[in-house]
């Protein structure tokens, strides 16, 4: 039986599980308290001193830091004092001494963890001057910007770039020259970051943000000679929600469609399609692979990141890639072709918009061998975050918007397509289609060990009297996992392998809303974001990719040989590169 602890915090009696810290008792007392540097399992190192309080042991009562300090039979603590309240000011005015405060056009305004515990604490100037530091920009990389002057060396970056495995960030210098950047202060993009954005969804403040893209889709739209598309991912229906207050997981897919409409598109897709045409080829690559000798296992290629991952890390390995562009890439491209002909319209006078859970889509966008019709398939990739801030800028009431419905002939899916954005998505669709077309099925293969967070899942289905090995991986650490494996051989037999770049999938991607880190530890945000597309999938007709009626119409029109087919592997496939860690 598991030793618990007993303790009182603020006169209410606690009992926990020995090894936990006054911060977990805390929270399962219904007690906040704040905290800056703190994320759970990955970032406890008590450093921003937010979270003290006060503790006895049976010697009077002394500060403590709440996030890393262990409880003990009989301790009584309390967490909101005056003496606490005033330490936790005074620490509040000495990081406020050295940052930037140019909170009216910062993106994080109003979402800013620093400000609200200013404003928490009425902290709305510092009692300390004398020298504030000032850092130049790094605005060097496709996906985001550094701004060092609203840093507050919380290092919640450089902790959860480590635990995506590549830790290409981290404190550079000491003392009061200490700054969070790259090794030799080197630009970002001179380093082997793969572009996830992971780091600017845990930054606090507004240190850390996505190259802000919006500008450029407002002057497209302004400007009369332009077709303005856009596309939709499949997780944003289920997040962008939360930018208007909207509850975590809500399906918001039509309030979408009709807020996008409102700021002036001239087509709202559906990046679902670009899904299933992406299920279509991949399956069909994997079952000509299996088929014919080809190189297994074969893995699936629709998150940047982890392809860039892949460049970076493994190039040794990079055949084993499926050649498919992602969902977001192979929509634009056919619309600057199939849908272009057939509205009359000359390639170069559509600009190609997407919204994409992900920052890395960003670099993606100006990948070689990402322009089918001559022109870049998707001109701008936005993040949830921007979408958002356009929304809001038109003062759109989001969440009374009625629900409208993709235009055609982009707008149309199936279930398959939906579960895109979580982890086990990808392979769960493939499978799907694979399983019909080798085995002959009418209904849609659950495929439920796939499903879930866990970090590395394994299931292995027959097709064709062959049992194949899956492997599901989310996060770069876990993909070095599974990378490593690969690399010794396969051991594990493995020959169908997803990976996602991002914890959890696109659901959880680097550019998806900002949660408080509070929320982030105490809501699997992974889970309740993903069960929203898997309730639609239940819920759809179609639910296998090959099975949507604007698939087979796009092949019987435009990819008239077929999967995989000449015309099809020129739109819809691309190649890799070995790249170099560090460039000068």
């Amino acid at each position: 039986m598991e030793k618990m602890i007993n303790l009182k915090i603020n006169g209410i009696a606690v009992s926990v599980p020995a090894g936990s810290t006054i911060l977990d008792a805390a929270r399962q007392a219904g007690i906040e308290i704040p905290t800056l540097c703190f994320m759970k399992d990955i970032n406890e190192i008590g450093a921003c001193r937010i979270c003290v309080v006060e503790a006895n042991e049976g010697k009077g009562f002394r500060q403590v830091t709440a996030c890393v300090y262990p409880v003990t039979e009989g301790m009584e603590v309390l967490t909101n004092t005056d003496k606490i309240q005033k330490s936790r000011k005074t620490t509040l005015e000495l990081i406020l001494s050295v940052h930037d405060m140019s909170c009216l056009s910062c993106k994080r305004s109003t979402n800013c963890e620093l400000q609200k515990l200013c404003r928490d604490y009425g902290v709305d100037q510092t009692a300390f001057g004398g020298t504030k530091p000032r850092h130049e920009l790094d605005f060097s990389a496709a996906h985001l910007v550094r701004d060092n002057n609203k840093c507050i060396l919380c290092r919640r970056c450089v902790a959860v770039c480590r635990e995506q495995y590549v830790s290409v960030i981290g404190a550079n210098d000491r003392g009061f020259d200490t700054k969070i950047g790259q090794a030799f202060n080197l630009p970002l993009n001179n380093t082997p970051c793969i572009s996830c954005g992971q780091c600017t969804a845990v930054c606090p403040t507004g240190a850390l943000t996505e190259k802000d893209d919006t500008q450029k889709v407002w002057d497209a739209l302004a400007d009369p000679t332009k077709h303005v598309v856009i596309q939709t991912a499949p997780s944003i229906r289920a997040t962008i929600g939360e930018c208007f207050g909207m509850p975590i997981g809500t399906n918001v897919e039509g309030k979408l469609v009709a807020g996008l409409r409102r700021i002036g598109f001239d087509k709202v897709f559906d990046t679902d399609f670009g899904a299933d045409l992406t299920i279509v080829e991949e399956a069909n690559e994997l079952v000509e692979r299996i088929k014919n000798g080809g190189t297994l296992p074969m893995i699936t290629s629709c998150s940047p990141g982890w392809v860039k991952f892949c460049e970076l890390y493994y190039p040794d390995l990079l055949g084993h890639l499926s050649s498919c562009k992602s969902p977001q890439q192979m929509t634009g491209a056919v619309v600057k072709t199939y849908y272009a002909e057939k509205m009359g319209i000359d390639p170069k006078d559509i600009f190609s918009v997407s919204i994409m859970p992900c920052t890395a889509k960003k670099f993606e966008c100006g990948r070689e061998n990402q322009s089918a019709s001559g022109y870049p398939d998707v001109d701008v990739a936005l993040t949830t975050r921007e979408a958002a801030r356009m929304l809001e800028r038109l003062g759109v009431n989001f969440a009374d918007l009625p629900d409208e419905e993709f235009d055609s002939p982009l707008g149309d899916d199936t279930g398959a397509a939906v579960i895109f954005g979580a982890t086990g998505g990808v392979m769960e669709a493939a499978v799907r289609t694979a399983n019909a077309w080798l085995n002959g099925a009418e209904q849609a293969i659950e495929v439920e060990a796939v499903r879930g967070t866990d970090a590395i899942k394994e299931t292995t289905v027959n097709l064709a009297g062959t049992d194949i090995k899956l492997c599901v991986a989310s996060g770069a650490k876990n993909a070095k996992i599974v990378m490593d494996k690969l690399a010794a051989g396969n051991p594990d037999g493995w020959g169908f392998i997803e990976i996602m770049c991002c914890p959890g999938g696109c659901v959880n991607g680097g550019g998806q809303p900002i949660q408080p880190q509070y929320i982030r530890d105490t809501v699997d945000l992974k889970a309740v974001r993903a069960k929203a597309l898997y309730d639609q999938d239940k819920g759809m007709t179609l639910r296998m990719s090959h099975e949507s009626p604007l698939i087979k119409k796009i092949y019987e029109e435009w990819y008239t040989d077929g999967f995989g087919g000449h015309k099809a592997h020129h739109d819809l496939h691309t190649s890799y590169v070995a790249r170099e860690k560090y460039t000068k």
